[in-house]
């Protein structure tokens, strides 16, 4: 026999989980997720992560309103294999967080790549005729080295996004800016050694995690249930989804479909 009332949301544990590189469509389906957990009153999110970061602004708007959410909701963040950059940047919007010992995380900083192919350019005979209405407008050019003065002026952007970074993690774990900063240079760590560095709170399992979300919200840890929130797809989609997650095929074009919309964008991303 089916139990024809579903378990009130106010006795259950919200999941969201953030996977892959973050960008527009992560930040889309998990800004809606988390007002689907303010509207149904959920007392406690479990925020799952695994992730290698990803672009700047959509780390920061998801991390904006992970801030305004705990005003009202327990948040407990599980760092799973990966959790890294804007991964970790996410993280700090969450009260509390736990990763497993060996879960790799850290790599805080900012990175940005542009491609020089001026001399294949050369080879092959190919130049380009720029006509710009500032000197700057081209910069990152791919068909040119970067001259000094633009050098500059992306170093002092990496700079500023850098210190955003480095302030959010100081605010988020109650650390002196100057402490942050002696780690934070782009190496990577592991849930040990973060725990050592006072990145993340426990060690444990998302499970452990669970569990210690139902706590804090005062539910039974034995009997309190996660509804994982996520968009619903069509048929079509699952099924492509399903073939494309068992093909490497799939993910090499996912990466390469995320490398060209970002190419030229400054990062919060751990590049192995």
């Amino acid at each position: 026999m089916i139990w024809p009332f579903k378990p009130r949301t106010s006795k259950q544990i919200a999941r969201i989980e953030i996977t892959g590189a973050i960008a527009s469509e992560t930040r889309k389906s998990v800004l809606k997720a988390l007002e689907t957990v303010k509207e149904k009153k959920f007392p406690a999110l479990l925020l799952r992560i695994d992730s290698p970061g990803g672009t700047v602004g959509d780390s920061q708007e998801i991390y904006e309103a992970l801030k305004r959410l705990g005003d009202k909701v327990k948040i407990v963040a599980s760092f799973g294999n990966i959790s890294a950059s804007g991964g970790v940047y996410i993280g700090m919007g969450a009260q509390y967080i736990m990763a497993n010992p060996g879960t790799i995380t850290g790599s805080i900083g900012v990175i940005l790549r542009g491609n020089n192919l001026e001399r294949l350019l050369d080879k092959i005979g190919v130049s380009f005729q720029v006509v710009k209405s500032g000197p700057y407008k081209d910069i990152l050019s791919f068909d040119r080295e970067l001259t000094p003065e633009e050098h500059q002026i992306l170093q002092e952007m990496i700079d500023t996004s850098y210190d955003q970074f480095v302030t959010t993690v100081a605010q988020g774990r109650n650390l002196a800016v100057e402490k942050v900063k002696s780690f934070a240079d782009g190496r990577i760590f592991t849930g040990q050694q973060a725990l050592e560095l006072g990145v993340v709170d426990r060690l444990g399992t998302e499970e452990d995690a669970r569990r210690w979300a139902a706590e804090l919200a005062g539910l039974n840890p034995d009997k309190a249930l996660c509804y994982t929130i996520e968009e619903p797809k069509s048929l079509l989609n699952r099924v492509l989804s399903r073939n494309q997650s068992q093909s490497k095929i799939g993910t090499a074009i996912n990466w390469l479909e995320f490398e060209l919309t970002t190419n030229g964008q400054p990062l919060w991303l751990y590049r192995p």
